[in-house]
């Protein structure tokens, strides 16, 4: 997914521009930190005490140029017109944050007040048109039949989550002024892999195969996760 993002990144803004970004639920902060890294002036929003303590253990292990380019809030993302004026952001990610929101629509239509014109928006969901791959790929029929009609599932901690449709996420996108630019695939083949790193030769592989997958139909549009891609018209 971090290819993906430097992809839209680098086809969107000049080479060498420091970007402004803002990264919603940014758990232990491993996107916010690497775009910091990159020399990118960088918000991260997280609610989770754990996440939080996690992201800033790290943070304090970088070098000063990095430190004082990132910022940690504290925020579900929903008050962000409280912390930030509009346009205030180049790039907003929202990564695995909208299957746990019920109403998404006032989540996204206020991510996208703070893109500034021609900005990006990045959004990881659960996919919706997709939820009895898994299920059925482990041989549990009845399951894979109920997800068809359904847009709730299980996360990997056994919690309740719901699923978001493309095309009904690419009609939200549209109608807060943020219409969909592209999308990819996230985890064709590994959902269902077993647990524990691979070692560095068969990484390499499994992310080119992933990578491949993730922007080549049909094989994105079944993938576990969606990355859709909105640009601030």
């Amino acid at each position: 997914m971090a290819r993906q993002l430097d992809e839209q990144i680098a086809g969107r803004f000049p080479v060498g521009k420091r970007l402004r970004v803002l990264d919603v639920g940014m758990g232990r902060g491993a996107q916010a930190l690497r775009l910091a890294r990159a020399g990118h002036q960088v918000t991260g929003l997280e609610r989770d005490a754990t996440m939080i303590a996690a992201a800033r253990d790290a943070l304090a292990g970088q070098p000063e140029g990095i430190r004082e380019r990132m910022r940690i809030i504290e925020s579900d993302g929903r008050d962000t017109g409280v912390h930030f004026l509009p346009g205030s952001f180049d790039v907003v990610l929202c990564h695995g944050v909208l299957m746990y929101v019920e109403e998404p629509d006032p989540l996204l239509a206020g991510l996208a007040r703070m893109l500034a014109p021609g900005g990006l928006l990045s959004l990881l969901v659960r996919n919706g048109d997709a939820l009895a791959m898994r299920p059925g790929l482990r041989g549990e029929w009845a399951d894979a039949l109920a997800a068809f009609d359904t847009t709730v599932c299980r996360d990997s901690l056994g919690l309740a989550v719901r699923a978001d449709r493309r095309a009904a996420l690419t009609a939200r996108l549209a109608s807060i002024g943020a219409p969909l630019h592209t999308w990819y695939g996230v985890r064709v083949f590994t959902d269902t892999a077993p647990d524990g790193p691979p070692g560095p030769e068969v990484l390499t592989t499994l992310l080119a195969a992933e990578e491949r997958a993730g922007r080549t139909d049909p094989y994105r549009g079944i993938a576990a996760l969606l990355h859709l891609c909105g640009v601030r018209g």
